[in-house]
């Protein structure tokens, strides 16, 4: 249980927030941005060191780590990271979150090199919803799907995150319509190509319910190096886009959001590893990478998109700062906020966890 749950977890958590952390440290260095120390976990501190000016240490709590940065409010002294230029105080805050954003490529790219067997088989639609794109195209229940947009589909899994990914436009479906109901008839009938709006809806972005009445054959997937490294990229590209159509969907009556903490997390971690394997592993480590580059970009108090947001508005105001005193006191109370919230989660996580319920159910 220790392995395969609290071990992954925390192995998640260091090199996500490493990662983070190590985009604001080469910057702040290449930028002559002093940097008081640099830690792997949080305080207290069980050893360090110091090499030029700067404290290397390991610390108790291993959720992560940290940069601490000379003046990140106050510029009175020249190293400081407040004193720099506000091109070179945007590039030093943006640097974490591009560092998790690029991260997902590699781990995405590990993922595609590790053989995974795929099922394929007919993707058929089962059910088609009154007054729902689908049915204004005129799809019909029966009706097998053969690509979205040109791209072939393999399973039912790779057709509905097709669609997902085309949320808000129209997208050509090739479909085969059997001549009857009989399962023999399935890969016999006409071949039809119908436009269908896929709309902002994760409840049902067509209005279809599909099926794969039976499995076709198994296809090994598994990829070279330099092929592996390109593959990573169109997933990293396309979880953004998923990410941002999720968000739209929920302002368009689809599904509510769902939020989990460092237990909710802990508990996902442990099932994937059970039940998934470690490929899969590595592509819930990449979105969670890629989720935490949003929320720390997001203008939010105490997070890099709050500081960010002061350099912005400083710039709006030609160059007149807020005052440190006040800009420190709007961080302390996103950070005030952010651990009451964090308390709240992982209150609603226990209580998930004991009533036998899961994130991935």
């Amino acid at each position: 249980m220790l392995f395969d749950t609290i071990l992954p977890f925390f192995g998640i958590l260091i090199v996500l927030v490493a990662v983070h952390e190590l985009g604001h440290y080469v910057t702040a260095k290449l930028t002559g941005v002093k940097v008081l120390e640099a830690g792997l976990g949080y305080p207290p501190r069980l050893w360090g060191f110091t090499f030029r000016d700067t404290i290397y240490s390991i610390n108790l709590l291993p959720l992560g780590g940290f940069v601490r940065l000379l003046g990140e409010e106050d510029p009175t002294d020249p190293q400081s990271l407040a004193a720099k230029p506000r091109p070179v105080r945007l590039l030093v805050l943006v640097a974490g979150s591009a560092m998790n954003f690029m991260l997902p490529i590699l781990l995405f790219a590990i993922a595609f090199m590790i053989p995974r067997d795929v099922p394929v088989g007919p993707s058929q639609i089962v059910d088609v919803l009154p007054n729902a794109p689908a049915a204004e195209a005129g799809l019909q229940p029966g009706d097998v799907v053969l690509a979205v947009d040109g791209k072939e589909v393999r399973n039912t899994r790779e057709l509905g995150r097709e669609i997902r990914l085309n949320m808000g436009s129209t997208v050509d479906l090739r479909v085969q319509r059997p001549p009857s109901a009989d399962p023999a008839d399935i890969g016999k009938g006409e071949i039809l190509t119908v436009p269908v709006k896929s709309r902002y809806n994760s409840n049902g972005p067509m209005g279809i319910r599909v099926s794969m009445p039976f499995l076709d054959r198994v296809e090994e997937d598994q990829f070279l190096p330099w092929e592996a490294v390109g593959e990573g990229w169109t997933a990293t590209i396309e979880s953004l886009i998923l990410a941002r159509n999720e968000v739209f969907s929920w302002f368009a009556g689809g599904s509510s959001p769902e939020f989990a903490g460092p237990v909710g997390i802990a508990q996902t971690t442990g099932e994937i590893v059970d039940e998934a394997g470690w490929r899969t592993l590595l592509e819930f480590t990449a979105l969670l990478s890629i989720n935490l580059g949003i929320i720390n970009v997001l203008r939010l108090p105490m997070l890099d998109g709050g500081r960010i947001a002061f350099v912005l508005l400083e710039i709006a105001r030609r160059g007149k700062r807020i005052a440190p005193q006040r800009e420190a006191l709007v961080h302390l109370i996103g950070l005030v906020a952010m651990i009451s919230l964090a308390i709240v989660i992982t209150y609603f996580d226990v209580i998930r966890i004991f009533s036998g319920d899961s994130l991935l159910r």
